[in-house]
């Protein structure tokens, strides 16, 4: 592959001939994921490449010239490999099977630097905040809570699974959130108290 300034590449892709400079890319982007991934991402290196390729093309435009082009054209296909990567995490768990590991009492944070007290005290903390999830909040409030904020599951994919769009979701989270803030103020429990039950610095 040979060397090319900013402004070669972008007028090489831009132009009536971009095969060479779309070929040289490719493989570019190919390598540096390999590189960060290692095998990580199995088979799908150039899925990823191919993909990341393509959102590149289409947003030439966007590129401002802040770094070299190449650094910029490498954090667009990580970016593509991370969050595909993710969604495929997710593929094969249910939101029931989310929702009823989160009813299971086995769940719990385990510190070894904890002392006994502490962590009788987070298990209380934890059986009362789940109490309060599931009593108080409606079952696509539960459901999205248990599943974003609990499990860390991408909004995206929740959105999908739930039929909604994430503008959607993200208004059941903050309503949730509301609902939970308040009751937990309520029976006595801050979210900051929450919060510190579980600092162990």
């Amino acid at each position: 592959m040979r060397e090319r300034t900013n402004a070669q590449w972008l007028a090489e892709l831009r132009g009536p001939n971009p095969n060479e400079a779309l070929t040289d890319l490719y493989d570019l982007l190919v390598r540096g994921l390999r590189a960060a991934l290692g095998g990580r991402a199995g088979a799908n290196i150039e899925d990823f490449a191919q993909e990341a390729l393509l959102k590149i093309t289409n947003n030439l435009d966007s590129f401002r010239g802040e770094s070299h082009f190449t650094t910029w054209a490498k954090k667009i296909a990580m970016n593509v490999a991370l969050t595909e990567l993710k969604r495929r995490r997710w593929r094969d768990v249910s939101l029931q099977e989310l929702l009823d590991g989160h009813q299971g009492t086995g769940r719990g944070l385990a510190d070894l630097q904890l002392t006994p007290e502490q962590v009788a005290f987070q298990n209380i903390v934890l059986a009362e905040v789940r109490g309060i999830i599931d009593k108080e909040l409606t079952d696509r409030q539960r459901e999205a809570v248990v599943a974003v904020i609990l499990e860390g599951m991408p909004i995206a994919e929740v959105a999908r699974r739930m039929g909604t769009n994430q503008n959607a979701l993200y208004k059941l989270l903050h309503d949730a959130r509301k609902k939970l803030k308040l009751r937990m103020e309520a029976v006595g429990l801050p979210p900051q108290e929450v919060l510190a039950a579980f600092d162990a610095g």
